[in-house]
């Protein structure tokens, strides 16, 4: 089943459940699925397309819980996370800090790269690769430390 169809499916059981938070995380998904559909007038999304659809509402999601935090607003942070998680469920695993190292390193042997302007080059060659699959700030991150800061 695709990832439409899930988005689908579980906001009518969040509609019987009478789960608000859910619903409106749900609603929100699914608006976005809809609108990239109408871009080219589309009935169905990949699932790859889908999750960097998702990825995005995921950081935003995160931003919007710092700034809440920020504001002393407990309830909307409370809010917040609850959609975070919605959100996670149709998110695929990222790779962990020891995977993505390798990934970096093995970036790094492929593309040549030698100093730290090659840091370009080296996320070009992981985002190619392991995009989705792969937090690309701590790839970043790792990749900086590891062709000297």
């Amino acid at each position: 089943m695709s990832i439409v169809n899930q988005v689908s499916d579980q906001m009518k059981d969040a509609m019987k459940a009478k789960e608000k938070i859910r619903l409106a995380a749900l609603r929100s998904m699914r608006s976005l699925l809809l609108n990239e559909m109408k871009k080219d007038n589309s009935t169905d999304l990949s699932d790859e397309v889908a999750v960097g659809l998702f990825r995005r509402l995921e950081k935003q999601r995160l931003e919007s819980i710092d700034a809440f935090e920020a504001a002393g607003r407990t309830e909307q942070v409370e809010a917040e996370r609850t959609e975070l998680a919605v959100i996670r469920e149709f998110l695929p695993q990222l790779a962990d800090e020891a995977a993505t190292r390798n990934i970096v390193e093995a970036a790094i042997a492929s593309s040549g790269a030698a100093a730290k302007g090659d840091l370009g080059r080296v996320m070009g060659v992981i985002m190619k690769e392991h995009k989705g699959k792969v937090d690309g700030t701590l790839a970043r991150t790792i990749a900086a430390e590891l062709l000297g800061d």
